[in-house]
C-alpha cells in the first residue's frame, strides 16, 4: 500500500494528472470541431503542461532549498527535465506558425511564476484576482485556440465561443482549489473566496457553469456532445457545492482535476453507443 501511495502521490505532484485533464480538453475540442487527431500537437501540449506546471510549482522551492531538496522533489525535477527534452523534440514536429501562436500563452505561464512586478519581487500569481484569470486564459488558449489554429489557421466565431466557454469552465474548476487554499494563502492575496466568502464563491461558480451551458447550445449541433456536457455540468456543480476549506487531501487535486477526463470519457462513451 505504501508503494501504491508513493506512486499515486508522484502522479499528482508531478502534474501528470493535470496534464491529463488538459489533454482531455484538447481531445474534446477536436471532437467538437471534427479535427483530426494530431498526435504531435496533443503530446506537445501534454508535455508542455507537465513542464509548465512543475516550473510554476517548484522553481521557487528549488532555488531556495536546492541542497536540501527531498528525494521526492529531486525525482520530480529529473522527470520534469526529461519531459522538457521530449517537449523540445515535439516542438520540431509542429509548424513554426503554430508555435508562434502559442507564445503569448507561454509568456503568461512564465510571468505567472517569475517575479517582474514591484521591483522584481512580485509575479502574476501574487496579484489579487489575476491568478485565476491567467490560469483560465492559458488553459482556454492551449486547449481551444491552439489546436484549432494549428488545424486550419483560422479562429472563427464558434471557436471564440468555445474558448469563452472553456475559460468559464476552468474558472469554475479552480474555485474548489481556492476554497481549499483560503487557510494557506497570504493575507495580501485576495482570492475570490477570501473576498466574497465560500458560499458566494459557490454561487459564482454555478452562474459561470450556467453561462457555459448556454454557450454549449450555441456552439455544438451534435446531441451527443450536449448530453455529455450536461452530465459534466452536474458533476462540476456537485463537486463545487461540496467543496470545503477543510477538504480531504485529494478532493481538489485528484477528483476535481479529473472532471475534464471524465467529460472526455463520457463523450467517447455516448459517441460509441
Amino acid at each position: 500500500m505504501k508503494i501504491l501511495k508513493t506512486v499515486f502521490d508522484f502522479y499528482i505532484n508531478s502534474s501528470i494528472h493535470v496534464a491529463l485533464a488538459v489533454y482531455s480538453l484538447v481531445r474534446i475540442t477536436e471532437f467538437y470541431f471534427n479535427l483530426s487527431y494530431n498526435e504531435n500537437l496533443d503530446v506537445f501540449i501534454f508535455l508542455g503542461t507537465i513542464t509548465g506546471y512543475n516550473f510554476v510549482k517548484y522553481a521557487g522551492v528549488a532555488k531556495l532549498h536546492h541542497k536540501s531538496l527531498t528525494n521526492g522533489l529531486k525525482v520530480i525535477q529529473v522527470f520534469s527535465f526529461i519531459c522538457f527534452l521530449a517537449l523540445c523534440y515535439y516542438a520540431f514536429l509542429i509548424p513554426f506558425k503554430t508555435l508562434l501562436f502559442g507564445v503569448p500563452f507561454t509568456l503568461l505561464t512564465v510571468l505567472y511564476a517569475v517575479p517582474f512586478l514591484s521591483g522584481f519581487h512580485k509575479n502574476l500569481r501574487q496579484v489579487s484576482y489575476l491568478k485565476i484569470i491567467v490560469v483560465a486564459l492559458v488553459w482556454a488558449g492551449f486547449t481551444v485556440l491552439f489546436p484549432v489554429f494549428d488545424s486550419n489557421g483560422v479562429i472563427d466565431f464558434n471557436t471564440v465561443l468555445l474558448a469563452i466557454q472553456r475559460f468559464l469552465i476552468v474558472v469554475a474548476l479552480i474555485l474548489p482549489f481556492d476554497i481549499r487554499d483560503v487557510k494557506y494563502d497570504a493575507i495580501s492575496l485576495q482570492t475570490i473566496p477570501k473576498k466574497i466568502g465560500v458560499q458566494k464563491t459557490k454561487r459564482l461558480g454555478l452562474i459561470l457553469m450556467i453561462f457555459g451551458l448556454l454557450l454549449e447550445y450555441l456552439i455544438v449541433p451534435q446531441t451527443e456532445a450536449k448530453n455529455a456536457f450536461m452530465i459534466f455540468f452536474f458533476l462540476v456543480i456537485i463537486f463545487l457545492m461540496r467543496a470545503r476549506i477543510n477538504q480531504s487531501k485529494y478532493y481538489s487535486s485528484f477528483w476535481v482535476e479529473a472532471l475534464p477526463f471524465f467529460w472526455w470519457l463520457i463523450l467517447l462513451g455516448i459517441h460509441n453507443i
